[in-house]
């Protein structure tokens, strides 16, 4: 196939891709639980330390090339050490942002710990592999060559917006659960940091958003509608993720803008998640009872354990 006539059709794949997920695998399928569930503070907080460990481990070692071993080890609790992981190739600049969001998991990490107690990490697969599949389900087609989150600055940022944003909306959904003050002043802090990073990585995307991604001939903004459009069917609760450009004004912040920095609602209101939805984006199952993807051995804490009895 020529080349213009490959970027034509993968770009008017990614226009449709929206449609196709909404008809063919029914995002909002009400056999899937949505809801809250019933769970106490401490629970609730221990959950995200499914997420935590993940970007620190993830931010850390592709940053500077060590991992918690080296940095906290204790914090570990001689949990496994990732699959896979390795530093990558970065700009000056992304490397300094990554590297301080990296040290930024590692105090999330100490303060849920002193809050509710620690757990032993979880066995993470961090491997290029792994987030070759990802961006393989996310493009609807087989990459040659396989996406490597560490080979550039563009494919780690693209590896980066899978991660962080799953975790802010984690916590956008526990806060209203949470019945004593010291928890919800906790995750809205952690809620903070979270967002903050989250709007760094997506606006440094932004900023590239229509620069192809090579070899590929799918731009960064077709990627990050993908990945969005990805974790809403893993999810199966409606619309709750957006990439950095929308296709159609009206989807953008008051119906005016196609630029979407900050993934929102209609009111500009951050989504929210449940426990359930998180592990079917980061198990890449759909399936809460099926670990997978970063989790395959599954998640710890009696929330995410609950589902593999």
């Amino acid at each position: 196939m020529p080349k213009r006539m490959a970027t034509i059709s993968q770009s008017f794949f990614f226009i449709i891709l929206p449609f196709l997920l909404c008809s063919k695998l029914d995002i909002g399928s009400s056999e899937s639980s949505c809801g809250p569930i019933v769970a106490d503070d401490a629970d609730r907080i221990q959950f995200a330390l499914n997420l935590e460990f993940l970007e620190a481990e993830f931010f850390l070692i592709g940053a500077t090339g060590a991992g918690l071993d080296q940095v906290a080890p204790k914090l570990a609790r001689g949990g496994p050490p990732p699959i896979g992981a390795r530093k990558a190739n970065l700009g000056h600049i992304e490397r300094r942002i990554i590297e301080e969001f990296g040290y930024q998991e590692v105090g999330h990490l100490r303060a849920i710990i002193s809050a509710v107690g620690g757990l032993r990490r979880p066995q993470y697969d961090l491997s290029p592999n792994n987030f070759a599949n990802i961006f393989d389900k996310a493009a609807g087609i087989k990459l040659e060559p396989p996406v490597d989150p560490y080979a550039n600055t563009v494919n780690y940022l693209l590896a980066s917006y899978a991660i962080p944003y799953v975790g802010l909306v984690g916590y956008v959904g526990a806060l209203p659960a949470l019945t004593k003050p010291a928890s919800r002043g906790l995750v809205a802090s952690l809620l903070g940091v979270e967002s903050g990073q989250d709007a760094v990585i997506r606006a440094l995307l932004y900023k590239r958003g229509r620069e192809l991604v090579k070899p590929y001939n799918i731009t960064v903004a077709e990627f990050t509608r993908g990945i969005s459009n990805l974790r809403d069917q893993l999810g199966k609760c409606g619309v709750k993720d957006e990439g950095i450009i929308v296709v159609d004004r009206h989807l953008g912040a008051e119906n005016k803008t196609r630029s979407n920095i900050l993934s929102a609602d209609a009111s500009s209101l951050s989504y929210a998640r449940q426990p359930q939805e998180i592990l079917r984006i980061v198990y890449g199952t759909g399936k809460e009872s099926q670990p997978g993807g970063f989790l395959p051995d599954g998640g710890i804490g009696n929330i995410a354990r609950s589902y593999l009895k």
